[in-house]
């Protein structure tokens, strides 16, 4: 048993959890809530398309056309 070779595989091996680590603290600090009110851009953004509960006007068509 080489203890020497095993010494230097656990040292990579704690180098790489320590990079999966810092990276995992970045995505985490990147994921707090924002405050205050969103960017009109944003807002535009949200308006646009069809309204919450409107149903699909193609498909009352065809049912009415097969009626």
């Amino acid at each position: 048993m080489d203890v020497s070779k095993i010494l230097g595989e656990l040292k990579q091996e704690r180098e790489q959890l320590e990079e999966a680590i810092l990276s995992l603290e970045r995505l985490a600090s990147g994921r707090g809530k924002r405050r205050g009110r969103p960017p009109s851009w944003m807002i535009e953004a949200k308006k646009r398309g069809r309204p919450v509960g409107s149903k699909n006007r193609a498909g009352q068509k065809t049912v009415s056309a097969a009626a």
